[in-house]
C-alpha cells in the first residue's frame, strides 16, 4: 500500500480551521472593534513587548500562523482545482500552495526569533 501525505495535510487543514475559528475572531473583535471604539484600552508598546518577549507566547503565535497558512493553502488548492477545473495539475498546485505555506511558516519563525 502506497503512503501519501494526504492524511497529514488534512490534519493540518482541520487544525488550522479550528484555530482560525477560535482565535482569529477574538483578535478581530479586540483589535478591529473594541479598541478602536475605546471600549478596551490600546496596549502600550511596553506591554506588547513584554507579552511577545515570552517564549511560550511566541511559540503559540507561530503555531497559530502556521496552522492558518496550511488551512488557507489547502482551501486554495481544492477550491482552485474544483472551480477552475484544473485538477490535472494537482501536483503542481499542491507544491505551490503548501510550499507557500511552508515559506510563510519559515518567515514567521524567522520573525519570531
Amino acid at each position: 500500500m502506497r503512503r501519501t501525505p494526504e492524511p497529514y495535510l488534512w490534519l493540518l487543514f482541520s487544525g488550522g480551521g479550528v484555530v482560525a475559528a477560535l482565535v482569529l475572531p477574538v483578535l478581530v473583535l479586540l483589535f478591529g472593534v473594541l479598541m478602536p471604539l475605546g471600549v478596551v484600552d490600546w496596549p502600550t508598546a511596553g506591554h506588547l513587548g513584554a507579552l511577545v518577549g515570552n517564549v511560550v507566547v511566541r511559540v503559540v503565535l507561530l503555531v497559530v500562523v502556521v496552522l492558518c497558512l496550511f488551512h488557507a493553502a489547502h482551501r486554495i488548492r481544492f477550491t482552485s482545482e474544483e472551480l477552475l477545473g484544473i485538477a490535472r495539475f494537482d501536483p503542481i498546485i499542491a507544491v505551490l500552495c503548501y510550499g507557500g505555506a511552508i515559506a510563510g511558516g519559515v518567515i514567521a519563525a524567522t520573525l519570531m526569533v
